[in-house]
C-alpha cells in the first residue's frame, strides 16, 4: 500500500494503493489490456490487514499472513485505478486474528476475502 488514510489502533486500517502504468506486472498481465494481478489485489489487503494487526496492542509479536480464504474478484483493476482497502479485525484467539478485508475504486467493492494472521514472536537479529 502506498499511505493509511485512517487506523482505529488494533481494529481497523483504510489504506490507499495508487495503480500505475509504471508498475512492472503491467508489462506482461496483459501486454494490451493491462490487468493488475488478484493475487497482488490480495496482497495489499493482506499489508492492510498486518497493519491492523500490528496495532493491536501485540508489541513482541509479528503478524504473519497464515490463510486467504473466500476471496472474490468483482471487478478489474487497471492503471489509473485508486484501490482504497479496508481491512477490520473481526477475532482475536490464541494468536491467531481474523480480518476483513475489501477493496474498491470509486466505491465499488472489486476484492474481497478473510484473511488470517498468526501472531509469532519477533527475532532479534
Amino acid at each position: 500500500v502506498d499511505r493509511v488514510l485512517e487506523r482505529e489502533e488494533g481494529h481497523r486500517v483504510v489504506a490507499l494503493k495508487n495503480v500505475t502504468i509504471n508498475e512492472p506486472f503491467f508489462q506482461g498481465h496483459y501486454p494490451q489490456t493491462p490487468v493488475m494481478p488478484g493475487a497482488l489485489i490480495v496482497e495489499a489487503m493482506a499489508q492492510a490487514g498486518g497493519l491492523a494487526v500490528g496495532g493491536a496492542g501485540h508489541g513482541d509479536l509479528l503478524p504473519l499472513l497464515a490463510a486467504i480464504e473466500k476471496v472474490r474478484f468483482r471487478e478489474v483493476v487497471k492503471p489509473g485505478d485508486q484501490l482504497i482497502i479496508t481491512a477490520t479485525v473481526k477475532a482475536v484467539r490464541a494468536g491467531i486474528v481474523k480480518i476483513s478485508a475489501e477493496a474498491k475504486v470509486e466505491a465499488k467493492v472489486v476484492t474481497q476475502g478473510e484473511l488470517t494472521f498468526a501472531l509469532v514472536p519477533r527475532r532479534e537479529s
